[in-house]
């Protein structure tokens, strides 16, 4: 790894790295690895609460929340948000306000319903072979999903925007929320934003204890098929404990972005694009990519200029010196294999001819494509959900869309003709496999 020589005071102290360094993948390891933190007493707790919740329903749901989130909430009831109260808090929102989420609405519903499209009309289709057996696919959207969104002061409309509506879209029933409202903060915009998605029921409940409800129903709160949206570490150790009593989105890790730039990129565009993912948390990643030292240089003396300005500088400037990363790559190739080694949630390309670049990238959750397509579009206004794969796992996984909201199903429907003949096969195979009852079934359909 490079010697850093930036003076601390002078701003955010951040990784060069070269490929050409002989220890190259020795430093790619280390800056793309997390804390390995002993999570036993977080899931002892969560344990605990599951059980709870799973056992004393309401009773234990309402005391959790008073406990945790400092309420005086007397039932289950007190923590309901109606429509009307939706509908109320959209009346107090500022109409440019309200207009913004609007203009995201729309645009998130069409992407998805585009996605929608693609797959047929969701992916059904069904054909019959030579022997008149009917085969193929039903497509069905979930009954009910819950969405878990930040709340209180961390108030994210975005994220019911980019789960509740690919939801919708996709077919499904019900769509119950839930939102912690510690000291009983809540934002009108959060909302507002309910409201306009068609949330169907909303509830005041966070943490392990809302993730419980979701999974397992109370006497108020029903179970749901699947629970999508962020959280904190108890919110997402929780999902992970209850998959397999319902579906999960995925385990989210810290925010990132990669930026790829050539020697023409706006620096101060560079340069605040990288602040704005470091300014989630500490531990948000934002790496830049280049075959010009010259502005990689540019970019790191920049750096401490632009951040003496930021409100969340201090944030900023540990995420970018305990995660963040200048890199100087040979060429575009090298440059595609380094991005697809990190697998980011967003890629940007802020390149003269980033067209040519995107065929060779085979792991990014979001990719926006030249100098003007900033990360941050993707975040609220763009169409696709930006919930998004982390943390290497966009090698296998995929964005939040329709499909994650529905169940398929196979269709088969033998002839008599075709029944006869596939039986056949199915009873020689059972038998190699010694299932005798599996075989006479099939056998019984072949003597008629």
């Amino acid at each position: 790894m490079t010697d850093q020589k930036a003076d601390q005071k002078a701003g955010p102290v951040i990784q060069r790295l070269d490929t050409t360094d002989a220890n190259f993948a020795e430093d790619m390891n280390r800056l793309l690895a997390l804390p390995e933190e002993s999570h036993t007493e977080i899931r002892t707790q969560v344990r605990a609460i599951l059980d709870a919740v799973r056992l004393n329903g309401d009773a234990e749901v309402l005391a959790l929340s008073n406990r945790f989130d400092h309420l005086n909430a007397t039932s289950i009831a007190d923590l309901e948000v109606s429509k009307a109260d939706m509908s109320d808090a959209l009346s107090r929102v500022d109409p440019l306000v309200v207009e913004a989420l609007e203009e995201s609405i729309s645009r998130v519903k069409l992407y998805h319903e585009q996605q929608l499209a693609a797959f047929g009309g969701g992916g059904e289709w069904q054909y019959t072979d030579d022997q008149g057996n009917l085969l193929g696919q039903i497509v069905r959207g979930m009954e009910r999903v819950g969405v878990y969104a930040p709340g209180g002061k961390a108030c994210y409309p975005s994220t019911i925007i980019m789960t509740v509506i690919p939801a919708k879209v996709a077919g499904v029933e019900e769509v119950i929320l839930t939102v912690p409202t510690p000291l009983n903060e809540v934002s009108d915009v959060l909302l507002a934003a309910a409201y306009l998605c068609g949330v169907d029921r909303m509830f005041r409940v966070g943490g392990a204890q809302a993730i419980a409800a979701l999974a397992y129903g109370t006497e108020s709160i029903p179970r749901v098929d699947k629970i999508v949206g962020p959280g904190n570490i108890y919110v997402a150790t929780a999902k992970e404990m209850v998959f397999g009593q319902v579906g999960i989105d995925m385990i989210a890790g810290p925010s990132e972005v990669v930026i790829v730039a050539d020697g023409q990129a706006e620096v101060d565009w560079l340069v605040m694009d990288m602040f704005a993912q470091a300014e989630h948390d500490e531990m948000a990643q934002s790496i830049l990519i280049s075959t010009s030292s010259s502005l990689l240089e540019r970019v790191a003396v920049r750096l401490p200029e632009m951040l003496a300005g930021m409100t969340r500088k201090e944030i900023i400037g540990q995420a970018l010196a305990d995660r963040g990363a200048l890199i100087l790559v040979k060429d575009q190739k090298d440059a595609q294999d380094v991005v697809n080694r990190i697998a980011p949630e967003h890629l940007e390309l802020a390149l003269d001819d980033p067209e040519s670049f995107v065929p060779g990238v085979r792991h990014a959750g979001a990719i926006f494509v030249g100098a003007y397509t900033a990360e941050v579009v993707g975040d609220y206004t763009a169409g696709p959900s930006h919930v998004l794969p982390t943390s290497g796992t966009a090698r296998f996984a995929s964005p939040l869309g329709v499909y994650d909201f529905q169940v398929r199903s196979s269709l088969v429907q033998c002839s008599r003709a075709g029944s006869v003949k596939l039986s056949r096969a199915a009873a020689i195979l059972a038998e190699q496999e010694g299932l005798e009852a599996h075989g006479k079934s099939a056998q019984y359909r072949v003597q008629g």
